[in-house]
């Protein structure tokens, strides 16, 4: 009995054990058309995969007649681009609207210092 209990907890520990817990994501919500999102795309599209911000927060894209699929949003989409940070299908944060690259990476980098583990020790290691 007693070697039963070990291998249910190891089931019950292998994902955390793991890390495979789901980690940080960015969801860039957009829709055809938007000046603003073509324009962060422009700006700041190709750069933010290779970002420590980017590294830690992938950029998935999604158009906003998909964003009823989205699991725990704290509040409907309304603007695009809207930004929202997402862990375990839980929202973080969310930035609506573009104005420049300062304003997004500074907004950005603050709602990932306060909701997770970003620090900047990530952006010198990467």
């Amino acid at each position: 009995m007693n070697q039963l209990r070990k291998i249910s907890f190891l089931i019950f520990a292998m994902p955390i054990l793991s890390g495979n817990l789901m980690a940080a994501e960015l969801i860039m919500v957009e829709q055809q058309g938007c000046y603003y999102c073509l324009e962060w795309k422009d700006q700041l599209g190709h750069i933010y995969p290779k970002t420590p911000e980017g590294k830690y927060a992938p950029l998935k894209t999604i158009d906003i007649t998909e964003v009823d699929e989205l699991k725990g949003l704290q509040r409907d989409v309304i603007f695009t681009p809207t930004f929202v940070l997402m862990e375990n299908n839980r929202e973080l944060g969310r930035l609506e609207g573009y104005s420049s690259e300062d304003f997004f990476w500074e907004l950005l980098e603050v709602i990932l210092k306060k909701e997770t583990e970003y620090t900047d020790s990530n952006s010198k290691n990467n």
